[in-house]
């Protein structure tokens, strides 16, 4: 593998390395959004607010089932980390192609499960009669994306195992281009509405997913994929699944918490649902800023546990927390404090004012608190990449996920508090008692690591 693309991980500094990780690994993720951030802002200025917000109403239940899957890759990122730490390229090889079948099979059952029952999902989570059918047809379109999108972030999954970030943003550049463009063809000159932006973002996930293919096959070293190896080795397969399937039943309960709070917000109107699905589109730009160093955690720390170089791992839990706190206040102020031209971006209605004025409630108890939830992803990147999945997936199933929906089934219930402003408050008391508690299981286990490792620590004070 090309030498400019790998970052050593098991020495030297780690926040200037950590940065150099983390910037392309972030606007990566930036242009991801933007396939959906370009639906909703084209949508709402080219077709209208239903069209807007029947595609914005559909993150919480896509993100449901694709989490589920996308948390296998968090398994795909430890294994080879770990493969590459121990320069094992045997391991890394099994790694790679159980990972890359893996995730077409996953992919086609993603697509099966939503092109099936995608009126019925809809109907659970009381869709606006509005806006139902424009939904359908875009969450129908959508979900047969679902393989492309599982192979590039498999493929990703393994390249930012190595260290290399560049690669996968180069070909988001390259999707999110064709994204936007074909949004514009599709909405403004076909008239295509939500179809429209729905086939675009299928095309353009092809487009990424075939480019890491491309450069994967094109690869000589550890990370080489030859279509004709492409096997499932059960070794491979049984850690990816004990480390990817909590952290993906985790993101699913996330997103089904988020599902529960969807629905509430659903009861308010169109305008409320509009201006929230403007405002939940901004944030998520906030919230990838700062994933990036939840990915940074897993990847450092799990190339240092196969190197078995555990002195580092406080400094990388320090520089992650550090750099995840500056980012979410960073951001989530700036977008705040610009809040009504940011909203303004994604509506042309009539009811302009009041779809941004609902967007402006929503960022105010959630952006301005959201250093909170990367601080609580960051310790949860620790936990696992040092092994341990199932411990943080119950701590913020109970924390986050079963609290929030205990708060809209009590608190939310009572009169004086049916409001859409209780309803944004369960985010960031959750993030907060949720941060406590892994805080609290990453000094116990890391107690328990140090006494296992006795001999090594004290080698490294003498």
């Amino acid at each position: 593998m090309a030498k400019d693309y790998t970052i050593d991980m098991c020495s030297g500094s780690i926040v200037g390395k950590m940065i150099r990780f983390s910037l392309p690994l972030m606007a990566s993720g930036m242009l991801q959004l933007l396939f959906n951030a370009a639906d909703v802002i084209v949508l709402g200025r080219f077709a209208g607010d239903n069209s807007m917000g029947a595609v914005g109403s559909t993150t919480a239940l896509i993100n449901l089932f694709t989490n589920l899957f996308i948390g296998l890759s968090v398994g795909v990122n430890i294994i080879a980390s770990r493969a590459h730490g121990a320069h094992s390229e045997r391991d890394m090889q099994d790694a790679v192609h159980t990972s890359m079948l893996l995730s077409v099979i996953c992919g086609a059952a993603l697509a099966i499960i939503g092109v099936f029952l995608a009126p019925e999902m809809l109907e659970l989570m009381k869709a606006t009669e509005n806006q139902l059918p424009l939904a359908t047809l875009y969450l129908r379109i959508y979900f047969l994306g679902m393989p492309a999108m599982m192979v590039y972030n498999f493929g990703s999954s393994i390249l930012r195992a190595v260290g290399d970030t560049k690669r996968p943003l180069y070909f988001l550049t390259i999707a999110g281009v064709v994204n936007i463009g074909l949004n514009l063809l599709f909405v403004i000159v076909a008239q295509m509405d939500v179809a429209g932006v729905a086939l675009a973002t299928v095309i353009s996930q092809t487009v990424s997913a075939t480019l890491t293919v491309v450069c994967m096959i094109k690869e000589k070293g550890s990370i080489h994929l030859n279509l004709r190896k492409l096997r499932i080795k059960a070794h491979v397969l049984g850690s990816i699944v004990r480390v990817g399937v909590p952290a993906g039943l985790q993101g699913a309960i996330f997103s089904l918490s988020n599902v529960v709070i969807q629905s509430s917000v659903n009861l308010f109107g169109d305008t409320v649902v509009n201006g929230n699905s403007a405002a939940q589109s901004i944030e998520m730009f906030i919230y990838m800023a700062m994933n990036t160093f939840y990915q940074a955690a897993i990847t450092f720390t799990g190339q240092n546990v196969g190197a078995k170089k555990y002195n580092r791992i406080p400094r990388i839990l320090a520089s992650s927390l550090i750099c995840v706190t500056v980012t979410g206040l960073a951001l989530g102020w700036i977008a705040y404090l610009f809040g009504p031209q940011l909203v303004g971006i994604y509506t042309n209605s009539d009811n302009r004012a009041e779809v941004i004025a609902a967007g402006i409630v929503r960022m105010g108890y959630i952006v301005t608190t959201y250093a909170l939830c990367g601080m609580m992803d960051v310790m949860v990147g620790m936990l696992r990449g040092l092994g341990y999945s199932i411990m943080p997936m119950i701590v913020s199933v109970i924390g986050a996920c079963g609290l929030r929906i205990l708060w809209i089934a009590t608190i939310f219930q009572i009169p004086e508090y049916h409001k859409i402003t209780t309803v944004y408050l369960s985010y960031p008391v959750t993030w907060t008692v949720t941060l406590l508690t892994h805080i609290i299981c990453y000094i116990i286990i890391w107690n328990r690591l140090k006494k296992r490792q006795k001999g090594y620590f004290e080698n490294q004070s003498a």
